[in-house]
């Protein structure tokens, strides 16, 4: 499992994918990419929560991940914000989860894009998705975590 990047080297999270998934295991993989985009990701323009992962021909693309090119973008490049992206891990590891992605029930989802030494990297997930009662239940542990730290906080003033 790959290594939580700390949280200045961040470009962008998805945090819808925490709420309507539960992860069974997380991958960390390269990205293809183009100039504006790496240009565009420097500057924060890219949305991730509606990505996900899709296996073709043995290779793993990234799909939905909006890429919002800037204004200064060249006049000779045609910038398409929707543009699916090419994801790079190991042989072996995308053959590992080809077998799992094709049991019932699971899914790849885009957790985080980061840095890692000068390069965009994409936290992936394998998942498996929540039925409502469950969702219902994340939320009513988030309520109860915040009612406890209203509680602490009103008592140590």
């Amino acid at each position: 499992m790959a290594k939580k990047p700390d949280t200045s080297s961040r470009i962008a999270d998805n945090k819808k994918a925490a709420y309507n998934y539960f992860f069974e295991e997380r991958h960390e993989a390269g990205m293809v990419l183009h100039g504006w985009e790496v240009k565009a990701l420097r500057e924060g323009k890219v949305q991730l929560t509606d990505g996900y992962v899709i296996i073709k021909d043995g290779e793993l693309f990234l799909i939905g991940c909006q890429i919002n090119p800037l204004k200064t973008a060249s006049t000779h490049v045609s910038p398409d914000a929707a543009r699916i992206k090419k994801l790079l891990l190991h042989k072996e590891e995308i053959r590992r989860l080809i077998g799992k992605v094709e049991q019932k029930g699971y899914t790849l989802v885009p957790l985080n894009l980061h840095w890692k030494d000068g390069r965009v990297k994409c936290e992936i997930a394998l998942a498996k998705g929540k039925a409502e009662h469950d969702k219902r239940d994340t939320i009513k542990d988030r309520e109860g975590k915040r009612e406890v730290e209203r509680a602490m906080k009103s008592r140590h003033r």
